[in-house]
């Protein structure tokens, strides 16, 4: 597994509803580690402002998805909190883990 303490960034839209959608960013938690030297990250942060609402998102990560020269990534795809009477769907692709490297 990588470093433990290691942490990823994260940013994305949500999908259109109700004709409009958010933008997020954040920075998960250290890796959770699970079997076979596997890991997830836990994740929370608010969305932009839209019209004098805004949504959550919060939850795990899938587990770590190896790319090139092994860095990884993780994905999940869930849905915001209930504000305005509405929910929004999002998918979020965390950023490579150290990014800057050897």
């Amino acid at each position: 597994m990588a470093d433990p303490r290691h942490v990823h960034e994260f940013l994305g839209s949500t999908k259109v509803t109700q004709g409009h959608n958010h933008r997020f960013a954040g920075v998960t938690s250290r890796a959770i580690r699970i079997s076979n030297g596997r890991h997830r990250h836990r994740f929370s942060t608010n969305v932009d402002f839209y019209e004098d609402h805004r949504h959550a998102i919060r939850g795990i990560t899938g587990l770590d998805i190896p790319i090139s020269n092994g860095r990884h990534i993780h994905f999940v795809m869930l849905r915001t909190t209930l504000n305005d009477n509405h929910r929004h769907t999002y998918r979020l692709a965390t950023m490579i883990d150290d990014p800057i490297g050897d």
